[in-house]
């Protein structure tokens, strides 16, 4: 593949995953929503990356109670509202320690 070829597909799947980002917004710009669909659609952004993350977490561990019990640890330090960080060694550290008992 030359370089020219290379340039040419990169070009093309820029401009390929840059149009459905921005034909809504050229097109969709004057119509008003209303109040309940907009507060519906700022959830989307949560509910995407809860969606990305759930299932690669649950397969993380190779064992299933053991993800279920890091999710769960993660879930609770979440809910308490602490930092992202603690959230994060909380569900590693949740995970861990089942596994030793499983």
């Amino acid at each position: 593949m030359s370089a020219f070829e290379l340039t040419l597909i990169v070009v093309f799947m820029a401009v390929v995953t840059y149009m459905p980002r921005m034909l809504p917004l050229v097109f969709l710009r004057d119509i008003k929503m209303p109040p309940y669909l907009r507060s519906c659609l700022q959830f989307i952004p949560y509910a995407i990356l809860g969606a990305l993350i759930f299932p690669g977490a649950l397969y993380s561990t190779g064992n299933m109670l053991t993800a279920i019990a890091g999710i769960m640890g993660a879930a609770i330090l979440a809910y308490c509202r602490l930092n992202l960080v603690i959230v994060v060694i909380g569900g590693i550290m949740c995970a861990y320690l089942s596994g030793l008992f499983l």
